[in-house]
């Protein structure tokens, strides 16, 4: 009976130091795209093969499944405290690195540790969050996005100090950050219950097959939406810095805006999803932000900033709900069932910001975020399709 009350707390403490290390690690993550049109003008190279380093990065994120599946057999939550030393050290590099080759290398590496991450990561926050999973993943995509707000201040704030060569000097705040985790998550288990279900259904594919046309509706729901979400998150400053003619610290602090509209929208969604649905929520989210890019689009001055917050605010919700959404679903194998979420989510990613990139090239970057908010539309009959779940 005890037992029962305690799985079903939502444990505020642990989900909240889980969150905080989600922010440490996307901090430094977040680093490539206030740095892009430095490191394009340093490099001499177009926006089409700058858009590519989106694309190596992520490439790791087809190796989610097969990283859920050994989660699943061991103590995850060391993955969750190593990765932020290995993530910070790689992208700290990046503005003293030589060549697109170099930076390509260490945005790899940056993919490997940020899948491990994030794949076991979301499960723990559902064995912390009790019967509020919808709450759980809002604090802990807050974190995420929080620390998309702070990472553009923070690297240019770098660049200033130290020049684009001695970003360098990041690397030992991520390294003591891992080593004051281990103290603080070494005893947060959460394998025990995994293992229990693993041991009881043994075959992987034959318990995921079931789940196949629930993740073909993510799929669309993703796909559709990635192009507007990854062409403002990649390209945003480089709007406000090459096309605009701001000025960097304006360009990047209107990025650091955006993603903090963006961490007030996760913290809510997922809430709301709790007491209206996942799919009523997905739902007023796909209708509104598509609307709300026009507009921000089609403005100018101070009202433009106006719009850019609730896009932001908007672009951002479906993250908590999607991924509450999948741990809804998924019984039998979470981690295993996260991953092939990750997997779907981040390569979606990394494929809008080159479609992105090369429409920028090719149209202007204006015209692809028109484009792209046409696109996004598109996710709404995939939303539709969606089946209902009782609590």
């Amino acid at each position: 009976m005890n037992k029962e009350v305690v799985s079903k707390r939502f444990q505020t403490g642990n989900v909240i130091i889980v969150a905080a290390t989600h922010m440490l690690h996307d901090i430094y993550s977040s680093f490539l795209a206030p740095l892009r049109p430095l490191l394009i003008e340093k490099l001499g190279i177009s926006l089409t093969l700058a858009s590519l380093w989106d694309l190596i990065m992520r490439i790791p994120w087809f190796l989610n499944p097969f990283i859920g599946i050994i989660a699943e057999k061991t103590a995850a939550r060391y993955f969750i405290i190593v990765t932020p030393a290995i993530t910070a050290t790689v992208m700290s590099l990046l503005g003293a690195a030589p060549s697109f080759t170099i930076i390509s290398i260490l945005l790899f590496t940056m993919g490997i540790s940020s899948g491990i991450f994030h794949v076991p990561a979301p499960t723990m926050v559902r064995r912390l969050s009790g019967n509020k999973v919808g709450r759980g993943m809002s604090y802990f995509m807050f974190g995420g996005e929080l620390a998309r707000t702070a990472g553009p201040l923070i690297i240019t704030a770098s660049v200033s100090y130290w020049g684009l060569e001695g970003t360098w000097r990041l690397i030992p705040l991520g390294l003591l950050a891992s080593f004051i985790l281990y103290f603080k998550l070494k005893d947060i288990k959460i394998s025990d219950d995994i293992k229990k279900k693993a041991a009881e259904n043994k075959n992987v594919l034959q318990s995921t097959k079931k789940y196949i046309p629930f993740f073909l509706l993510v799929i669309g729901i993703t796909l559709f939406r990635a192009i507007m979400k990854s062409g403002l998150t990649a390209f945003l400053p480089t709007y406000y810095y090459a096309d605009k003619g701001e000025s960097l610290w304006f360009a990047n602090s209107a990025l650091a805006v955006f993603q903090l509209a963006g961490a007030l929208g996760t913290i809510f969604s997922g809430s709301i999803s709790d007491k209206i649905g996942r799919k009523a929520t997905l739902l007023v989210i796909s209708i509104v932000s598509p609307l709300m890019m026009f507009l921000f689009i089609y403005s100018t001055g101070y009202l433009s900033f106006v719009f850019l917050i609730l896009l932001g605010f908007f672009v951002f919700a479906p993250g908590p709900v999607l991924i509450a959404l999948v741990q809804d679903r998924s019984n039998d194998f979470p981690v295993f069932m996260n991953s092939i979420y990750m997997t779907v989510s981040f390569v979606s990613s990394a494929v809008a910001v080159f479609f992105a990139g090369a429409l920028g090239d090719w149209l202007g970057l204006e015209t692809t975020y028109l484009i792209s908010s046409v696109l996004a539309l598109c996710a709404i009959p995939f939303v539709l399709g969606l089946k209902t779940r009782n609590k």
